[in-house]
């Protein structure tokens, strides 16, 4: 049985939903670990065989903390069979949900010190009313410049779920 850790960097859960999605996938071969990037923990990656992490990007920004648990784990993670995966809405737009064409993808290659093996890029989710007055008014201006939805009763899920199902076939090939 593969050991696998799980690591998330998610503000709404959109990014946790997407990795439990992958744990299903992966099946009972895999033992699945998830832990929250967020609180920096201390790993010993020696006990995995391999590493997932995906993050979410909000306000056109992955979380900081992410890059500081990379540049911590740096050795570690290059180490690794390893992939990333970033959450984000854009993607929801042909043509922008790929790594090779995603801005937040791109991005993040030229700021991470390391290099995943493995990279996707998947839709998140609007999730309206979940929102605070002032994340729901600047999602909703985002949305309007972009041409997305601005109906702030709805909650609309862009993930595409067999493209995860595709990327989790793709990670058990690592």
């Amino acid at each position: 049985m593969e050991k696998v850790l799980m690591l998330h960097s998610s503000c709404e859960g959109q990014t946790i939903k997407i990795l439990k999605h992958i744990v299903q996938d992966l099946g009972a071969e895999y033992q699945c670990e998830m832990q929250d990037i967020h609180q920096l923990p201390d790993i010993n990656f020696s006990e995995y065989d391999k590493v997932l992490i995906g993050a979410s990007v909000r306000y056109g920004h992955l979380n900081k903390k992410l890059y500081q648990f990379i540049e911590r784990h740096h050795a570690s993670l290059a180490a690794q069979k390893a992939a990333f995966y970033c959450v984000n809405l854009t993607a929801r737009k042909p043509g922008k949900d790929i790594p090779e064409t995603s801005v937040y993808m791109q991005t993040f290659l030229k700021k991470s010190s390391w290099q995943p093996e493995l990279l996707e890029v998947f839709a998140g989710a609007l999730r309206y009313p979940r929102y605070n007055w002032f994340d729901r008014t600047m999602i909703q201006f985002i949305m309007r410049m972009t041409g997305g939805e601005t109906d702030t009763t709805k909650e609309v899920e862009y993930t595409d779920w067999k493209r995860v199902s595709a990327f989790s076939q793709a990670f058990k090939q690592l």
